[in-house]
């Protein structure tokens, strides 16, 4: 096989050009997902979010949890099974864009908005959502309770059947997925973008960095006489929230053993930035932003933050992942009532663990009975998490409904 840094630099010349208005390109994608339901909407909109939280009546009776690494972003679809790398398979936060050391009842307010949100997606009645929140509760407390050998409850089949397909995934089902083609190569098109001659350069230098490919090397768990290569990169059209960000897809190969064999790996390249989360009063955290997420990862989620580095590209504090078969998140479309209640006690666990592991006894049991506190009238769940839930489910229906109403607006503009 040839030198694939120099038919990178081949591609770059003969592939399309790039987008002459990326940045507008992005924001007019980003537009159009988050008007494509309100959930893909709560999901986009963080920084809304924590506005609406800290201006709701109901922010002041949030109890101030201990100052713990969070999630900052915690809805359902950055939740799923993520691999350790060494077979292993587990349930955990699977995005940590916004983690910050902060107050853990924002975790909970988020994930409770986000599944109320996907049970009014599902037609469910709002009996639903307040048993889902009961559930919640009780899922998120035994976690505190015994976060290592806890019980969860059932398995909801939302969960088994993602879990079950990130069981049997290989390199070709990752590259078919992600990329159309098991073979090594990126094809550029709607989700793969032209690299700018900058870009390109630049990738090729990042991933010749003896340093950046020790880190990278070190989480593939292979040996020093191992070789890596950059195979191929394009620009990556994904996300939501982070649309407008620098992301990358790369290939790389790594060749060595007695047959002197070569495997691939799918890496994700993408940029961190500050945080929308509240960062809890005193708290010590990393000034880079890449840095930043890549602690808080190794804090909540294992499975992911070993298989993450921080590095600079193009100026920018940018976190390197590779992608496993095994990682997927979870896809809720339609909910029924059994599996929506089943769900929000799971996941709320999940959660519940991620948080825990970071507390010593003491602080887990004084959580626990803070979380006790100020139970709601006919409903088990704190008041304060249903008072926030509801005021937020209000405030982002209206700012869904208006931002469809400003993109139509907008489509009728561009269309006359």
């Amino acid at each position: 096989m040839a030198s694939r840094s120099e038919s990178l630099d081949e591609k770059g010349a003969q592939a399309a050009l790039p987008h002459k208005n990326r940045s507008a390109e992005l924001d007019d994608a980003r537009t159009l997902k988050m008007a494509r339901s309100t959930h893909a909407y709560v999901r986009g909109n963080t920084v809304k979010f924590y506005e609406w939280l800290a201006a709701s009546p109901a922010a002041a009776r949030l109890p101030k949890g201990p100052p713990i690494w969070i999630c900052g972003d915690c809805h359902l679809g950055n939740l799923g099974p993520l691999s350790d790398g060494n077979g292993n398979v587990e349930i955990q936060i699977r995005d940590l864009d916004q983690t910050v050391i902060g107050n853990p009842a924002h975790d909970l307010i988020r994930l409770g908005l986000s599944l109320a949100t996907a049970a009014r997606g599902s037609d469910l009645p709002g009996v639903t959502t307040a048993r889902m929140m009961e559930e919640m509760v009780d899922g998120y407390d035994r976690a505190l309770a015994d976060p290592e050998d806890g019980e969860p409850g059932p398995e909801p089949e939302v969960v088994r059947v993602v879990r079950h397909r990130a069981m049997g995934r290989r390199w070709r089902h990752l590259a078919r997925e992600r990329i159309d083609d098991s073979a090594p190569t990126i094809p550029l098109g709607k989700k793969f973008w032209p690299l700018e001659p900058e870009e390109r350069e630049a990738l090729i230098a990042l991933f010749s960095d003896p340093e950046i490919k020790r880190r990278l090397l070190s989480i593939e768990g292979a040996d020093r006489d191992r070789e890596l290569r950059l195979v191929d990169a394009a620009y990556w059209v994904k996300g939501c929230s982070s649309l407008g960000l620098l992301r990358y897809a790369a290939i790389i190969a790594i060749r060595g053993g007695a047959k002197r064999r070569e495997d691939f790996a799918l890496v994700d390249l993408k940029q961190a930035a500050a945080p929308a989360a509240p960062v809890a009063e005193g708290a010590v955290m990393p000034d880079d932003p890449a840095e930043r997420v890549v602690a808080g990862a190794c804090a909540l989620s294992p499975h992911l933050g070993g298989r993450m580095i921080a590095a600079k590209l193009l100026g920018k504090s940018m976190f390197i992942r590779e992608l496993a078969p095994q990682d997927l998140k979870l896809e809720v479309d339609q909910f029924t009532q059994g599996q929506a209640v089943k769900a929000a006690r799971y996941l709320a666990y999940v959660v519940g663990r991620a948080h825990a592991r970071q507390m010593d006894d003491a602080t887990r049991n004084a959580w626990r009975r803070s979380l006790r506190d100020q139970r709601g009238l006919g409903i088990d769940a704190p008041s304060w998490l249903w008072r926030t839930v509801v005021d937020l489910s209000g405030s982002h229906e209206a700012g869904y409904l208006e931002h469809c109403r400003r993109y139509a607006l907008d489509q009728a503009g561009k269309a006359a």
